[in-house]
């Protein structure tokens, strides 16, 4: 058996297969080496089984990472664009679910199928089952990767094993530890799109509240999301909570504004000469999910225990403003996250500094490229992970 191939790829990942794809087109012979039984099983959970397989708004803007610039040439070059033109030749439906967010009509395993049969048309060969040992870069060039299966040999070696997030989907730190093996800067991972945690002082003011959903716009830092969010038993958490989550640090508060449709002191001294006779928690109750209305004077969020009872008549107009300004900007402080258990992705990774934005080589050692989660590039919730692992997988395996 002749153990050297042109290309070597670690993780059968999206964008490990992705770079599969298009190495595979360019006549290279490649192999991809994965430690699961199958390969995808991250691409097959996520949109909730639907695959959130891209967003139309792929856009740099959309994505951090410490030199914000970086995605931009893989962005470009291998847009959302043609990556639903590989799913519409395959003759998969698909729908925009919101906010840009593409979801596949008949799951997941559509989508993984499809790079699986592109693979094969490529003569791609995939191996499950197979721990990487070591990896060593070769004199003169070249890699030699130790495996559970035995020692292979290549010309270009891709690492796109991605994060340690969802653990009991086998994610590791592999990347991060090999690029540090090799002398590569790795920007601090940290768990991203995950949920809030609070203290249990903060969570005994929220109790029996979890499972109400809210309507709000959250912000923290340069990061601000209209969205929904779900108080549950350990915090919150929710789209606009994952969204809010890439930009949250520890000892930082998070601004929540309850009402982001509605001016709500002049709605609520507008109800005062209509509606004299209701009282305030009734209101409230009307504008916000009941059971969260009637627990907001209880935690101290807006004020005085009274007021809540008060018809609106009785409640001064400065009353009025402090209550809406008060939800305009509930501020929490969370004391963590979930963290990696729960998180979709992670934060931070392999410094772009390192490799090239056009072809994702790293420019200390000729023939490495990293793909992926393993790159510092985060995107947003929503398909924008998906299509970065498109875009720099498409840039490694055009260039290996």
């Amino acid at each position: 058996m002749n153990n050297h191939h042109d290309i070597i790829i670690a993780g059968g990942g999206a964008a490990g297969l992705y770079a599969a794809i298009f190495a595979g087109r360019r006549g290279r012979r490649v192999l991809v080496l994965d430690h699961a039984e199958k390969v995808g099983k991250k691409i097959l959970i996520s949109g909730g089984g639907r695959c959130n397989f891209t967003n139309l708004d792929a856009k740099p803007d959309r994505y951090l990472s410490a030199n914000p610039h970086f995605a931009i040439s893989a962005l470009k070059r291998h847009t959302q664009h043609d990556f639903i033109a590989l799913v519409d030749r395959h003759g998969i439906g698909w729908h925009e679910k919101k906010l840009g967010q593409l979801f596949c009509d008949d799951g997941a395993p559509r989508i993984l199928g499809m790079l699986l049969d592109e693979c094969a048309d490529a003569g791609v060969a995939i191996r499950t089952e197979c721990r990487i040992d070591d990896v060593v870069p070769v004199d003169g060039g070249g890699f030699r990767v130790v495996t559970s299966h035995g020692t292979f040999t290549s010309d270009s070696f891709i690492l796109a094993t991605g994060g340690p997030s969802i653990p009991k989907m086998g994610a590791t730190d592999f990347a991060f530890r090999l690029a540090r093996q090799w002398g590569l800067n790795v920007v601090e991972p940290r768990p991203a799109l995950v949920p809030l945690t609070f203290a249990p002082v903060d969570l005994d003011k929220l109790k029996d509240l979890s499972g109400v959903p809210l309507e709000a716009s959250v912000s923290c830092g340069k990061g601000k999301f209209r969205e929904a969010l779900l108080i549950t038993h350990r915090g919150l958490s929710g789209p606009s909570i994952l969204q809010i989550s890439s930009y949250w640090r520890e000892e930082q508060g998070v601004r929540i504004d309850l009402s982001p449709d509605l001016a709500l002191a002049e709605h609520l001294k507008g109800l005062k000469k209509t509606r004299h006779k209701a009282e305030l928690k009734t209101i409230l109750g009307e504008i916000l999910p009941r059971r969260f209305a009637e627990r907001l004077f209880d935690v101290a969020l807006i004020g005085p225990a009274p007021l809540a009872n008060r018809p609106m008549a009785d409640i001064k107009d400065a009353d009025l403003m402090a209550v809406a300004s008060a939800l305009h900007a509930w501020t929490v402080h969370p004391d963590g996250t979930e963290g990696y258990r729960t998180a979709e992705v992670t934060l931070g990774g392999i410094d772009t500094a390192e490799l090239s934005s056009k072809t994702m080589e790293a420019r200390k050692i000729p023939g490495l490229f990293v793909v992926g989660e393993a790159v510092d590039v985060t995107g947003w919730l929503g398909g924008y992970n998906f299509q970065w692992a498109w875009s720099s997988g498409h840039a490694a395996g055009m260039a290996a």
